[in-house]
């Protein structure tokens, strides 16, 4: 039986800099990686943002691209599945009431920003500078408001799932449509070697690593930006 090591990478904070694009260096090492091992990458993020991340030979030339955490998936540029599901009006309801009482006043709009299989709530709104994300990210810091937040849904909302995403937003999907449901697509006598910035509890890269680590699938690196994720792939993969 062969056995093959797969490399599986968030995008946002992993291989790029939060909403920002790879940078030249690293993209052009990272492509040669994808030339000579397995690589697949999960993200919130839907793929024409991916895309314009990573630059579309990268997502061309890697296994596949699993959008929406699974809900939205491309190989090879090809749009193979994506769910038909919307988020319930009466949680709808329930984001718009927090976005209007909410008490950081900045607002930019794209609050809730549909994606397939999903939603990404913001309080500042996905259409912040990256000066306007920065005062939300010091206000989060400050008052673990996105944790709440996602507290109170997942309570009101059994069904449905809201995880951290990012720097600024909510993830919010129906329960078990996370990251994890990839797992399905992926040979269990494999090696499979994960790379997330959001591996806690409350993140979304969280439900695909414990699956991994569970069930002794593989490795999971809990980095803390793309430098990290690219010297570990340096040191223990180098190509």
């Amino acid at each position: 039986m062969t056995v093959s090591n797969r490399f599986i990478f968030d995008v946002d904070g992993t291989l790029t800099p939060s909403r920002q694009k790879i940078t030249d260096n690293f993209r052009r090492w990272f492509l040669e990686f994808c030339y000579s091992n397995y690589v697949y990458l999960v993200t919130g993020s839907d793929y024409s943002k991916t895309v314009e991340q990573l630059g579309k030979t990268i997502c061309d030339n890697v296994e596949c691209v699993y959008n929406c955490s699974g809900s939205d998936v491309y190989k090879r540029g090809k749009n193979t599945f994506t769910t038909d599901w919307i988020l319930p009006e009466d949680a709808r309801d329930w984001l718009n009431i927090k976005l209007d009482k909410n008490k950081f006043v900045l607002r930019t709009g794209n609050h809730i920003e549909e994606r397939p299989g999903m939603i990404n709530f913001s309080i500042v709104g996905r259409n912040a500078t990256l000066g306007e994300r920065k005062l939300y990210v010091k206000w989060d810091e400050n008052n673990l408001e996105r944790k709440h937040i996602a507290a109170q849904f997942n309570f009101r909302f059994p069904k449905l799932k809201a995880v951290i995403g990012g720097e600024t937003g909510i993830d919010i999907f129906p329960k078990g449509n996370d990251k994890s449901q990839i797992i399905k697509d992926f040979n269990p006598h494999d090696i499979l070697h994960f790379f997330g910035d959001a591996m806690n509890k409350a993140g979304n890269d969280y439900p695909l690593k414990k699956v991994i680590i569970d069930n002794d699938l593989g490795y999971c690196y809990n980095v803390k930006d793309y430098k990290e994720t690219w010297k570990i792939l340096k040191d223990e993969f180098s190509i």
